[in-house]
């Protein structure tokens, strides 16, 4: 998927169906000549549904349509005979897609499930025939109910991608590297800040034909929580990931601040996503010789003594294998 076809926010303008007219209509055949109301009620409006599509992976599909709208109701029509329901739209969306109301920005619904459906707007009612008037005192009503107008909205569909790993650094750390090292993916990969501007998803292959996805979510800056630079855009994407990969260069001065500013960033954005797994990996290990691997090796296990970590060079493949053993282990922990 090349950078461009990833769109992960839109806004859509929907509206229901209208629901048809009620019938007024009297009885009349051969040698009954006053046979009574019969007018029948109209249909029902079309639903705007949304529904989960499990083989999407983007908003791209709604670049070019930006507009919905359902089906109207059939009006009655005689012997009690109902109009037919006005056709339902469905808008089908990627798991892990939010829906908020454009106007007040509340989140009215998440896509999350394989199965899952919303009515995102119902169609109006369709209005009942004559016949439903008919009384002791009103046997010939010649009047019925209109259909009940539909409904209109703005909504905004915003995507937090689902992806097992998330992977998680400041710009130019080596996340779209990895990602190219360990996935089929082609990722934008340069030596210059926010080359990655939108999240690259990519397969990795693990043992015995197994696999987990993996997301490389553009650099973090610090502020970002703040909603500096591109700071919300970005970290939304981090909400569904099952594991944080951190990912330092290791050409950083101080690998522990560095962390921390990291850590920060994330925990002042949405503190619950400390509850999540995380994994510290030391990027560009192939700039050090093997005296500076062991000292960063011993800086490693001081600072992140309880956390998984490990040190990793996507241009030599040095170390890939194992952090993705420690990947599968936090995925898997049942299995492993």
């Amino acid at each position: 998927m090349t950078e461009a076809n990833f769109v992960d926010y839109v806004k859509l303008n929907v509206k229901s169906g209208n629901g048809g007219k009620g019938s007024v209509h009297l009885h009349r055949e051969k040698y009954i000549t006053k046979g009574g109301p019969d007018g029948g009620n109209g249909g029902r409006g079309g639903h705007i549904i949304i529904r989960a599509n499990p083989n999407l992976w983007t908003l791209y599909s709604f670049k070019f349509q930006k507009h919905f709208m359902a089906g109207r109701g059939g009006d009655g029509s005689k012997n009690r005979s109902s109009g037919a329901q006005g056709k339902d739209v469905f808008i089908e969306v990627p798991l892990g897609t939010v829906v908020k109301n454009s106007d007040t920005n509340a989140v009215l619904f998440e896509i999350v499930e394989p199965e899952q459906e919303f009515i995102l707007l119902k169609g109006g009612k369709g209005g009942l025939g004559n016949w439903n008037f008919k009384s002791s005192t009103n046997q010939t009503p010649r009047y019925a109910q209109p259909g009940t107008s539909g409904e209109e909205l703005e909504v905004t569909l915003e995507l937090k991608v689902l992806a097992d790993v998330g992977l998680v650094g400041f710009p130019n750390a080596g996340k779209s590297t990895l990602l190219a090292a360990l996935t089929a993916a082609k990722p934008k990969i340069a030596d210059y800040e926010f080359t990655t501007l939108k999240p690259n998803l990519g397969i990795v292959p693990y043992r015995n034909f197994q696999s987990f996805v993996m997301a490389d979510i553009p650099g973090i800056i610090e502020g970002a929580s703040q909603g500096k630079g591109l700071g919300h855009y970005f970290l939304r994407h981090i909400e569904r990931n099952a594991v944080l990969l951190f990912m330092i260069p290791a050409d950083t001065p101080d690998v522990k601040k560095h962390f921390d500013i990291l850590f920060k960033e994330l925990k002042t954005y949405n503190p619950e996503l400390m509850d999540k797994a995380y994994i510290v990996a030391l990027s560009k290990c192939d700039l050090l010789d093997e005296e500076l691997k062991s000292e960063y090796l011993e800086e490693m296990k001081k600072n992140f003594g309880e956390i998984p970590h490990c040190m990793i060079s996507a241009v030599d493949q040095s170390g890939l294998p194992h952090l993705k053993d420690i990947v599968w282990k936090i995925l898997n922990p049942a299995h492993v």
